[in-house]
């Protein structure tokens, strides 16, 4: 029984752990929003098997860019202005980060909440063994 519990703690800390990655990424592309040129980074989770066919604790997040165009906008002062006087500025749009931030915040909860609750029944059945 303890196993369970505890595998299902490490479960919640890998889920915990991929989450804050998510937030990490997140808060890389709000902060390069304004940057010209910059691509919004993505992050994708993949579930990496054991050789017993378990899932493993590995959260095997795999970075990408987002390749999509970001607005180009006629400026030929700017340093960053091609032939024609146009600058490229990033493809971040807040909305989606901000959607993005919400949900990898309440994914992080919900893995929280488990932890504790998987740490919480692990302690009461110490408190029995006990007696």
């Amino acid at each position: 029984m303890s196993n369970n519990l505890m595998e299902a703690m490490a479960n919640s800390m890998t889920g915990m752990k991929a989450q804050s990655r998510r937030l990490e990424v997140v808060s890389e592309n709000l902060s390069n929003a304004d940057t010209p040129g910059y691509k919004r980074k993505l992050l994708s989770f993949t579930t990496a098997l054991t050789n017993a066919g378990a899932a493993s604790n590995d959260i095997g997040a795999k970075l990408s860019y987002d390749l999509s165009p970001g607005e180009r906008l006629y400026d030929p002062a700017h340093p960053m202005a091609d032939a024609e006087g146009f600058v490229t500025m990033s493809n971040v749009s807040f909305v989606t980060e901000l959607a993005d931030m919400r949900e990898a915040n309440r994914s992080y909860e919900a893995n929280l909440n488990s932890f504790k609750q998987a740490h919480s029944m692990y302690k009461s059945l110490i408190d029995l063994l006990r007696r």
